[in-house]
């Protein structure tokens, strides 16, 4: 299961694009940090040393896994010889930015750590391609389909936290729709079209909903068909990629215990194949909204 399947997820701030990519921003003012410090030939030891902290905090810094103390990131600078005010000032800033608290911090009760670091990374991507074999993709979800997933298809069951749940799913579905919006490239099995999450009605507007949403111009929608489904590949995945050049692609799978987040070239290749496989495999968009159309019109 991938975060199409997870009950808790949504996606743009509601207080503009400064708050935006504010995990881009941390990762990529870590590997700027990263860089001064091995052109200034200083080891990780020796850095932890001039900011109290263990060379393993150092790393985390770099890799953008950590919050950054400003007093931290000026005593790095002096000792990487960055000495010019205009440029040590920037620098700082960064830091006040990358430490700008990412709206989905608010529902940290009711989601675990390891799918935050997701939003904070589907937030900042440029582009989102993402398969999917159960379920809807969480960004393209109506309410009432992410509650039949949070209530495990069981109306009697609510967990107490389901609603805050929900509306996380559907806060993160604005990165879709605001001003730069994300593009997003989903493949899904043609099983999605006729499993009928949340009973019959609720199915309807969701494919209403695929509708519409494939309709965007940064919306992309492709279908693999029952002969070829399971051929390219066995479990659903999402490939975030970024516009910051310093951002590696990060995949991201998802299982029952967690997730994988996978950032080195040869986990990349064998995705991106995949996914590339999967969009020959399935049908056209053209052809994709011909078999909702038709899927609807058997209700």
């Amino acid at each position: 299961m991938t975060e199409g399947g997870h009950p808790d997820a949504p996606a743009v701030h509601s207080d503009g694009e400064m708050a935006r990519g504010v995990t881009a921003r941390r990762i990529v003012l870590g590997s700027q940090l990263r860089r001064l410090r091995e052109g200034a030939g200083i080891s990780r030891v020796d850095a932890g040393y001039v900011i109290r902290a263990s060379d393993s905090k150092v790393s985390r810094m770099e890799l953008g896994r950590v919050a950054f103390k400003e007093r931290d990131v000026a005593d790095l600078l002096v000792t990487y010889g960055v000495t010019d005010a205009a440029e040590r000032e920037a620098f700082l800033e960064m830091v006040r930015h990358a430490n700008e608290p990412g709206w989905w911090r608010r529902y940290g009760d009711v989601m675990p750590g390891w799918f935050q670091d997701f939003v904070g990374l589907e937030e900042s991507a440029a582009r989102i391609q993402t398969y999917e074999l159960q379920f809807v993709p969480g960004l393209l979800q109506i309410e009432a389909y992410a509650r039949a997933i949070a209530t495990r298809g069981r109306p009697d069951y609510t967990p107490p936290d389901a609603e805050r749940r929900i509306n996380l799913r559907m806060r993160r579905q604005r990165i879709l729709t605001g001003i730069n919006p994300t593009r997003l490239w989903a493949v899904v099995d043609e099983s999605i079209l006729h499993r009928p999450i949340g009973g019959r009605r609720v199915l309807r507007k969701q494919l209403e909903h695929l509708m519409e949403m494939s309709a965007l111009p940064n919306v992309t929608l492709q279908i693999v068909p029952f002969h070829l489904s399971g051929y390219a590949a066995e479990a659903p995945f999402t490939v975030l990629r970024f516009a910051e050049q310093e951002l590696p692609d990060v995949i991201y799978v998802e299982h029952l215990a967690g997730a994988l987040y996978l950032d080195n070239r040869r986990d990349i290749e064998l995705y991106s194949r995949a996914l590339d496989r999967l969009m020959v495999d399935a049908e056209t968009p053209d052809r994709t909204r011909q078999m909702i159309s038709k899927a609807l019109a058997e209700f």
